[in-house]
């Protein structure tokens, strides 16, 4: 059975502080078994980013960063979620070969098997990952997960493709890879998301988000409500 953690944050300045440094800490403290952070993408934690981005950062050397899901658009968009992370990318400086992003100068279908595969080998040649950040959905989605379909052609999979309800396309990992994450954190603040964090909370099955994290053992959600 998924265990739920809530830590509130009273301001949205208070919760942007604490995952700048919960990153900071993992990224240069991350010789441990686990040294990969999953980033996620949407607005909430696009300020960490920015902040850590100004710091001057000397990552673990073993440090691998991948993405919770990508839109199909390319690599320099403004939509890009790997294109928003840049800045923390930057400061970080790592090798290509240490950020795994989903390659959607492919086709969709390869980009996935491609992100799958390469995901695959991430969990076999290291210790796994070690932290992974997600966003919640006014709509209940999280990473690119939309709805049960989604669920339901993730099982087995480590990675897939995704029509979007906004008409995109995209790339999500699955609750398959999720189970993978050693501490899975979602961050969640911004209006309109009062009845899914609510959900969340109650640990309501009907909500995409929780039913994609029921193969890991515990999560924890930071909240900032006004």
């Amino acid at each position: 059975m998924t265990t739920l953690t809530t830590r509130r944050f009273a301001t949205r300045a208070e919760l942007d502080t604490a995952l700048a440094e919960r990153l900071a800490g993992f990224v240069v403290d991350s010789a441990g078994a686990s040294p990969a952070v999953m980033l996620s993408g949407g607005t909430t934690p696009l300020p960490a980013y920015r902040t850590l981005g100004a710091r001057k950062i000397t990552p673990a050397a073993q440090l691998q960063v991948l993405f919770s899901d990508d839109r199909y658009v390319p690599a320099t968009s403004p939509a890009s979620n790997y294109h928003q992370s840049q800045p923390l990318l930057e400061a970080l400086a790592l090798p290509a070969r240490n950020v795994l992003r989903v390659r959607t100068e492919l086709p969709l279908a390869a980009a996935a098997a491609d992100y799958a595969a390469r995901l695959g080998t991430l969990l076999t040649r290291s210790a796994g990952v070690g932290l992974g950040l997600l966003g919640l959905g006014a709509d209940g989605h999280t990473a690119s997960l939309f709805g049960a379909a989604d669920l339901e052609r993730a099982r087995g999979q480590l990675a897939i493709a995704v029509q979007r309800p906004d008409g995109m396309s995209g790339v999500s990992v699955t609750p398959k890879f999720l189970a993978q994450v050693r501490e899975l954190l979602f961050v969640v603040a911004g209006a309109g998301k009062e009845d899914a964090i609510r959900r969340l909370m109650a640990q309501d099955l009907g909500l995409t988000a929780w039913a994609a994290v029921q193969e890991c053992s515990a999560v924890t959600l930071w909240v900032q409500q006004d």
